[in-house]
This record gives C-alpha cells, sequence and structure tokens, in this order.
C-alpha cells in the first residue's frame, strides 16, 4: 500500500520530504510519496458559464432585470487556474499510483487547505480512493512526523466539516459578486462608466474609511479654558468637577501657589505587545514606505527559505513547541537585528503569548537564522530586511523583562480636588528592545510619565484645550477597526488591501497618500451607495461565520444558508436606487435616461382611439402582423421566455390596465399552453423532458392522470409521479399539475443518465437489487452504484448505495 501524502504547496512538500526522510521512500513501514497543490488549482468559471444556455444571457448581462440570482441554477463548475497544467499533470499521476490519499493541507479556521484539495479531488474523479488527515500544528520535522503516524481516517469529503464550511464561504463570495453589478449599473446610470467592486471586506473597508474621514472632515474645533495646576517636574493637576470656559478672560483668577502633598505611590508594570499578524507587520511598514502588496510577496519568498515563519496564520500567539523551536536562537536572532542580548533574561514562556492551542502561530522569525540584516537585504530587498528586523524584535520583545514604572499620586494642598499623576520608569524592559509605535505620528505616549516625579511645589495656570480630532484614516487604524470587528484574518486583510489600494488597479478604491488613507474615485461612488446596504454592513462576515460554524457542525447546510443571498440582493437594489440620488447630488453628477423598451403606435379597434404599447412581451418581440391583430382586437399566441429562461406558450390580446394609478394600453394574457380550434386549452406535448404520447394527451385531456417515472427535474434528477392537466389556482387555467402523493409503482426507465433493460426494471419492480455502472453526477462525474426501487418515507423510489 502507497500513501500519496499532498501537501497544499511546494514549500510545505518540501518539509514533509525532509520530515519523511525522501519525496518517495516507506516510514516506520508505511510507504509514501510527497505530492503537491499549488494553493488553489482550479476556480469557479463565470456565472453564464454555469448554468443552462437557456440562462447564459441572464447571468452574462450587467443589467439589474437579471438580478438576483438563483444558486440553484448554478452548476459551480471550476476551471483550472492559469499555469497549472503541470502541476495537475503531476498531481494527477501521483494520485493513480496510490491506495491511499493523505490530506496534508494547512489547518485553519476557514477550512481553506482542506478545500482547495477537495476541489482538486473532485474534479481529477479521484473520489473512489481511501483517504485520511494529517493534522499538525507547524511544518517542523517531529510535527510532520507524529501527524503521519497519527493521521486520521476520512470516509468523504462532505463528511468533513472544515470543507463544507470554507465551500459555503467561497460560494457565498461568488454570489456577492452580484452586489459589485448593482453598484456599477449605479455608477453608468450616473454617467460613470467605471466598476464598483464590492464584497463582504472591501465594502467594511471602504465603509470604514469613509465614515472616518467624513468625521475627520467635519470636525470642528471647540476650544476651551479651564483652571489646572503644573509644578516645577511639569507634572499637572486636574479637578474634573473645574468648571470650562470659551474664552481665557472668562476664567476668574481664584488660586494661588500650593505645596504639593504626596499621597503615595505604587509599582506597575506592563507585558511586552502581542505578536504580530501580517496586517499589524504590514501597518509598521506601510509608514516606512513599504506597500502591503510588496510586504505579502516578500514575506512569501522568505518563509519559503524559512527565514520568517508561515505567512497566513490567524494566530496571535504560538504553542510551546514553537517557543521551544526558536529558544535555542534568541542569541542569534538578537545579533542580526542588533538587540543587546543582556535584556533577554525572560526565557520562561509567558502566558499570554505561548498558549497550547493553535497551529501555524504567530508571525515571528524562521528557524533559518540569516547571517545579517545586510544578508537579508541582499537576499530579499530592502522590504525584507524590515520585515526580518520587525518581527525579530518584536519577538525578542517577548524574552526581554516586563516595563516597570513607578506611580505617585498627590494632590494640592490649599486646593485638595486638584489630583496629578506621575509615571516613573524604573525598568524599561522590552521597550529598550521593541516599540510598536516609533516614528508613527498618530501614536499616543503616556501623558504621565515623568522621569522626576511629582514635585514640591505647584503653580495655578489657565489650560487650553478642546474637542479631540477624529484620527485621520490610515491602514494602522482600518486594521484595527477590522480586528476589533472581527472582519477577515489579519492575511486576508492584508492581501484585500493590498487589492483595493493597488496602483496599477484600474478603480482602486483606497488611495495611500503616505501613512495617510483616501478615498478614491471608485470609494467615494461606493461609500455614497453603501449606507443601510447588507453588503456594507460590518456585521455581515459575522453572519457568515456564524452559519459557517451551523455548517461545520452538520446543523445546517450550505444550501439552507445561501438562499438568504437572493433577497439580500433585492433589497440592495432598492437601497442602492434611492442612496444614488445622494450619490449623484454629492459629486456633482446627472442621472442617464435609461434605455426605453421599443414601443408601437396605432389605432385600437376596441375605442377607435391612437394607442401606443410596448412592443415586447415576455422576451417576445411583435411581428408586424401580431401588431395588426392585436390594433384590431384579435387575440394571438407566441412563446415567450420565464425569468429562469424557460420557453412557454401563451395567448392574449390588448388591454388597457392600471399601474401605480396611471392607466396604460398593453399586452394582456388570457392563459398559458396551447388551445384547440375551438379555444379549449391543450396540454404541453412534454413536461419535465417528458413527452407525452398521443393516448396520454388524450388521458390529461379528459381529466384522467398520467403516470411516469421518467420525468427529469431542473437539476437533471429522474422523477416518478402522477401528473393532471387541470387548473391548480381558479382563474389562472389549466396546466400540469404533478401528484407526488399519489405515486407510482413503476420505477423509472432511466437514471442518472443510464437506461434501463427491460430485465433491470422487472427485477428492481420485483424489489431486487441491481447493479449499474456509468451514472453521471450533476457535475458531470461518473460512478457506480446498487440501486433498490423501495419505500422511503411513504414512497416509493431508487435508493442507492455505492459498496465500491
Amino acid at each position: 500500500m502507497v500513501a500519496i501524502v499532498v501537501a497544499e504547496k511546494p514549500s510545505a512538500a518540501r518539509n514533509m520530504t525532509s520530515a519523511l526522510g525522501g519525496q518517495k521512500g516507506s516510514y516506520k513501514g508505511t510507504a509514501y510519496e510527497v505530492t503537491n497543490l499549488r494553493g488553489h488549482l482550479y476556480e469557479f468559471a463565470q456565472p453564464h458559464q454555469m448554468v443552462d444556455p437557456s440562462l447564459a444571457d441572464k447571468y452574462q448581462k450587467w443589467d439589474l432585470g437579471n438580478l438576483p440570482w438563483d444558486p440553484d441554477d448554478l452548476s459551480w463548475k471550476r476551471d483550472p487556474q492559469k499555469n497549472v497544467a503541470d502541476v495537475i499533470k503531476t498531481l494527477r499521476g501521483a494520485l493513480s499510483r496510490g491506495d491511499e490519499i493523505v490530506i496534508a493541507t494547512d489547518l485553519d479556521p476557514s477550512g481553506e487547505g482542506d478545500l482547495l484539495f477537495w476541489e482538486a479531488i473532485d474534479e481529477l474523479g479521484f473520489h473512489g480512493k481511501r483517504f485520511s488527515r494529517m493534522e499538525f500544528t507547524d511544518e517542523s520535522a517531529a510535527s510532520i512526523q507524529k501527524a503521519f503516524e497519527k493521521r486520521r481516517p476520512v470516509k468523504s469529503m462532505q463528511d468533513e466539516g472544515d470543507y463544507r464550511k470554507a465551500m459555503y464561504r467561497t460560494q457565498w463570495d461568488f454570489l456577492s459578486m452580484q452586489f459589485t453589478r448593482i453598484a456599477t449599473a449605479m455608477a453608468r446610470q450616473s454617467g460613470q462608466d467605471i466598476v464598483l467592486r464590492q464584497g463582504r471586506l472591501k465594502s467594511a473597508m471602504v465603509s470604514l474609511v469613509g465614515d472616518q474621514l467624513k468625521a475627520y472632515n467635519d470636525y470642528v474645533k471647540k476650544p476651551f479654558f479651564q483652571n489646572r495646576f503644573r509644578d516645577e517636574n511639569s507634572v499637572v493637576y486636574t479637578n474634573p468637577e473645574e468648571p470650562r470656559f470659551d474664552q481665557k478672560d472668562q476664567v476668574p483668577q481664584q488660586y494661588g501657589p500650593s505645596p504639593v502633598v504626596f499621597d503615595g505611590k505604587v509599582k506597575k508594570q506592563t507585558a511586552p505587545p502581542k505578536l504580530l499578524d501580517l496586517a499589524a507587520l504590514s501597518s509598521i511598514l506601510v509608514g516606512k514606505g513599504i506597500k502591503a502588496k510588496l510586504v505579502l510577496e516578500t514575506y512569501q519568498k522568505m518563509y519559503e527559505v524559512q527565514v520568517v515563519s508561515y505567512p497566513r496564520t490567524e494566530d496571535k500567539t504560538i504553542t510551546p513547541e514553537q517557543f521551544n523551536e526558536l529558544a535555542p536562537l534568541v542569541e542569534k536572532i538578537a545579533g542580526v537585528v542588533g538587540v543587546d542580548t543582556k535584556l533577554l533574561t525572560h526565557r520562561e514562556p509567558r502566558k499570554t503569548h505561548v498558549k497550547p492551542q493553535g497551529a501555524h502561530g504567530a508571525n515571528r522569525p524562521g528557524p533559518k537564522v540569516p547571517a545579517s540584516l545586510d544578508d537579508v537585504e541582499q537576499r530579499f530587498g530592502k522590504a525584507g530586511r524590515l520585515i526580518y528586523e520587525t518581527l525579530g524584535k518584536n519577538y525578542l520583545a517577548m524574552v526581554a523583562e516586563d516595563y516597570v514604572y513607578e506611580q505617585q499620586k498627590g494632590h494640592v494642598e490649599k486646593y485638595p480636588d486638584f489630583v496629578g499623576i506621575a509615571n516613573v520608569p524604573l525598568s524599561m524592559g522590552w521597550k529598550q528592545v521593541f516599540d510598536p509605535d516609533a516614528g508613527d505620528d498618530g501614536a499616543e505616549g503616556d501623558e504621565n510619565e515623568s522621569a522626576k516625579g511629582l514635585g514640591s511645589n505647584a503653580e495655578p495656570f489657565v489650560f487650553e484645550g478642546s474637542n479631540k480630532r477624529p484620527e485621520h484614516p490610515s491602514m494602522k487604524w482600518l486594521m484595527k477597526q477590522l480586528e476589533k470587528r472581527d472582519v477577515g484574518t489579519g492575511a486576508t486583510r492584508t492581501s484585500t488591501y493590498s487589492e483595493v489600494t493597488s496602483t496599477t488597479a484600474k478603480y482602486p478604491l483606497l488611495v495611500e497618500k503616505g501613512r495617510k488613507l483616501l478615498l478614491a474615485q471608485a470609494g467615494e461612488m461606493s461609500w455614497q451607495l453603501l449606507p443601510g446596504t447588507r453588503i456594507g454592513d460590518l456585521r455581515l462576515t459575522e453572519k457568515v461565520y456564524a452559519d459557517m460554524r451551523e455548517i461545520a457542525d452538520g446543523k445546517a447546510t450550505a444550501e439552507e444558508c445561501l438562499k438568504v443571498v437572493a433577497d439580500w440582493v433585492r433589497e440592495d437594489i432598492d437601497k442602492m436606487q434611492k442612496n444614488a440620488a445622494t450619490m449623484r447630488s454629492a459629486l456633482g453628477l446627472k442621472e442617464e435616461a435609461v434605455a426605453q423598451k421599443e414601443r408601437v403606435q396605432g389605432t385600437w379597434s376596441k375605442t377607435g382611439k391612437p394607442v401606443t404599447f410596448s412592443r415586447e412581451w415576455g422576451g417576445h418581440r411583435f411581428t408586424d402582423e401580431e401588431v395588426a391583430q392585436l390594433l384590431a382586437g384579435e387575440t394571438i399566441e407566441f412563446s415567450a421566455t420565464s425569468q429562469t429562461g424557460k420557453a412557454y406558450e401563451v395567448y392574449g390580446e390588448l388591454g388597457e390596465s392600471t399601474f401605480k394609478g396611471r392607466k396604460f394600453v398593453g399586452f394582456q394574457k388570457a392563459g398559458f399552453g396551447r388551445r384547440d380550434a375551438s379555444g379549449n386549452a391543450l396540454p404541453p406535448k412534454e413536461w419535465c423532458s417528458h413527452v407525452f404520447t398521443q393516448a396520454e394527451i388524450d388521458k390529461l385531456m379528459a381529466g384522467e392522470a398520467v403516470e411516469a417515472s421518467d420525468f427529469i427535474s431542473k437539476k437533471g434528477n429522474a422523477f416518478a409521479c402522477k401528473v393532471f392537466f387541470k387548473e391548480e389556482k381558479k382563474g389562472e387555467g389549466k396546466k400540469i399539475v404533478p401528484d407526488f402523493d399519489a405515486g407510482t409503482d413503476a420505477p423509472p426507465k432511466r437514471w442518472c443518465g443510464v437506461e434501463f433493460t427491460d430485465d433491470q426494471i422487472a427485477a428492481l419492480a420485483a424489489g431486487k437489487t441491481i447493479e449499474g455502472k456509468g451514472f453521471t453526477s450533476k457535475k458531470g462525474k461518473k460512478f457506480d452504484a446498487q440501486l433498490t426501487w423501495k419505500d422511503e418515507d411513504g414512497k416509493k423510489k431508487l435508493v442507492p448505495s455505492f459498496p465500491y
């Protein structure tokens, strides 16, 4: 037996090869071979390529009338990514040689590693294999070896909660493309030929930055003046009850100098800052001129040679094993980044930074320590140098001592309500190793820090203050807001930020000006359209993640959770249409006239007066002859097309209707279906792919049931039932009405693309199990199954089993 170990990417495959002793061989009695993906090998096809050809136009054209989409219309077909043909070929060959396929992709809370593995298995058709899962905390040799020995058996793709939730999330994000189409339609109706990209994270970023910019720009300084005291060490004494005045000369001069009374002191300390994720790291570096995209690209290269740890982690802490791995390297790392090792005396794991739970651990230096920062810069450029220096100092701060200070409190003797606080540093500890706010103009220091402590005498003075201006949005500010609201992981926030601020993007949403963030043209328009929308609601990701947990736990299905998207699309169409008027007013745009449907004129015989009406109904354009017939008061018949792309027969005549209090003339449907010479409704020639014989049509006309077992559902599944040709609702005309409760005793003639022989149908009818091969799933995959025709839930149906 050979176990094929499938890693997520080449670098992970190299680590597994090293840990197991080679690219192929035997580890503790189990033959194995290591192969790899390269991230996602497949991606969803375009919407119009996923639907029945009759619906292609609806899903391709960016008209609001084509929204919302029905998830049931989509096959969720995938296409290979660009430039992965060689990876797919190698992977296919390796999988075909194995008896067991080992899932060795990353473990992460979003289930992304499981998704990219199973989508490859699904597309390559290897579902019939034996599967297992390696579960490892990191890619160290010990973790990989342990995970390989203790790999967990896996039944199937759908049995894995991580796959189910990840598939749901990627389907949801695909459907969110509709919100881009809505916003873009609003822009184009305003004369702007521009694409407004929307999404859970993109729209959240735009909403946050736009709202903060408004608060910043709308700020009006409101100064105030107040009596305070200050001692000879510049410590300020305040009274929260002291009144404030609008003018300096309004402040009463009622206080005089006074000694200071020392009330007491207490020693306090603060632990080192938390370890960094990619968003926090990139936020620091963007202030040093390094773009987020360059951080991502450079970090990945450094990771692949193990100079830094895994990039796309959601962890904010590290495991004890990860702490122990770097413990012997602390001196070497300190030497590279220029930290005095005498400061690194806290060598025991901190409970705030080292916890047993976690996967890849927070971003940190890797096990391969470079010779120097110059060496890093030579290999990875200036960005690499800054990445390693920042990560190294942040990590080393964890093994430095706490920052310790003495907090002194006192009051003004003659006016005891005036209190002063002085924080006197005793030991700088980690602050001598890593200062995350160094060089940050927006950083707030400790206003009470005082090297000398409280003085002995205080003098009154008039303090001039004002209401605080909201902070100007920056990458650092934005990442904090997103983290606070739990919107996206650090790596996802960074990659999306890189995308929306890209200087090469045709329609960027945000613009970086130094450390400051502004709205680009597309971002400004989006921000104006988003208020009150679902896609602009920062709680949207919370809802999606809650759904993911329910789906992973088997308490909900993706199909159920995706149904809400259509309603949200309808709501956002209405909301953005209303917001568009505000947007045009704010940006000085004019609404462009929407293209009108073609109309025709003539004299209507019923009134003898001229009328104008639409020349189109149900996707059908009336011919000149049909226009003449309608004006003459005659009934016409034609083939129309439903919103789902289905063709149907309809008949009717010109009539007068009222819409929103306005009368108009137009085609009025009288009924559906075919009619005979006397005007009586006729049954359709086919229904659900079953073509009725003349005998069956006669039975239907007589009000009798027709029983068949080869009807085909929208999803391509065969089903059996009895049908009648009758009025289901009074006044709506006759149509085919199925009766599933009536059931049918006859097995179907075909199932999943395979026609049964007479002998097989007879065997099924007799309650026997038959074996079949070459069935085709909804996704076009071939499979074999055993079938039995039996009762389930009170109905006869084909029940498959898969012993293969």
